[in-house]
């Protein structure tokens, strides 16, 4: 499966990192077990790696999370359910665009299109893009550790009769930094200038795209998993922008709109330089 990230300046230096949205993707039903049971009953049916077993469970937490808050949001206005929906509201609006735009990097993808304005250093862009993965790989595996460190502490207020919400947005805290990380560290692989780099993400997925138009053999010449396309139009768009006020929200709804970003997340990059 391939991708598409769009790369373009949005304050000053700053620059701005979206994945096109997949609504066909995020249309399909989810495969992850439904009960505890079936958890359990899908982790031992067959011999599995670490790695393979934490992701089951890490989908099974995601699934039930994305059940919670959906009956949060249907709550009736007044009630308590209503209030807990508007603080998670607010805790998320503090999650950085960085881990929004990280967590969006899927394992299943295989190669990666990068779109940019024609002005930019093609080179320069290649070296942001792995700064970011190298950096969110650093950081959100020490979060990670630490939010995994708080869980215990939090469990402890169960007891009292109100909704344990320290423990649920320490969980998924947890959650999304380990997401965050293993999409920093695809990113890394996928722009990455190293042939053998690039024979682990073709072996690793030639049984589940052998369309891919890879000669998988050990001396075989490889493709690059990434490629740049620089766009005049982009560039176009963003005549509008300027080093103090950064892009106009007007250009960034006209971006959003042309690429399938995701406006919020972009509007979030320029909010966070305020």
């Amino acid at each position: 499966m391939r991708g598409r990230v769009v790369v373009f300046p949005i304050r000053g230096r700053e620059w701005c990192f979206g994945h096109t949205i997949d609504h066909a993707a995020a249309q399909e039903p989810s495969s992850a077990p439904q009960r505890l049971r079936d958890l359990f009953n899908t982790i031992t049916s067959r011999r599995r790696s670490v790695p393979e077993n934490t992701e089951i469970v890490a989908e099974f937490v995601s699934e039930k999370m994305n059940r919670a808050w959906g009956t949060l949001e249907k709550a009736p206005e007044g009630t308590l359910k209503s209030k807990l929906h508007s603080l998670g509201l607010w805790l998320l609006s503090r999650v950085k665009p960085s881990e929004v735009f990280l967590k969006s990097v899927s394992k299943d993808l295989t190669g990666l299109e990068i779109t940019y304005p024609a002005s930019l250093n093609p080179r320069l862009v290649r070296r942001r893009l792995r700064h970011v993965a190298i950096r969110g790989s650093i950081i959100h595996r020490k979060l990670l550790y630490g939010s995994v460190t708080l869980l215990p502490i939090t469990s402890i207020l169960t007891v009292l009769p109100l909704p344990n919400v320290p423990f649920f947005w320490i969980l998924f805290r947890a959650y999304s930094h380990w997401r965050a990380l293993k999409g920093s560290e695809r990113l890394l692989l996928l722009v990455s200038d190293c042939s053998r780099t690039w024979r682990l993400i073709s072996n690793k997925d030639s049984a589940d795209d052998p369309m891919d138009g890879i000669d998988h053999g050990e001396n075989a010449p490889l493709k690059s998993p990434w490629v740049l396309k620089p766009s005049e139009d982009l560039d176009r768009i963003l005549v509008e922008w300027n080093s103090f006020d950064g892009v106009k929200n007007c250009t960034i709804s006209r971006i959003c709109e042309e690429y399938g970003l995701d406006k919020m997340h972009v509007v979030k990059y320029k909010d966070s330089l305020c």
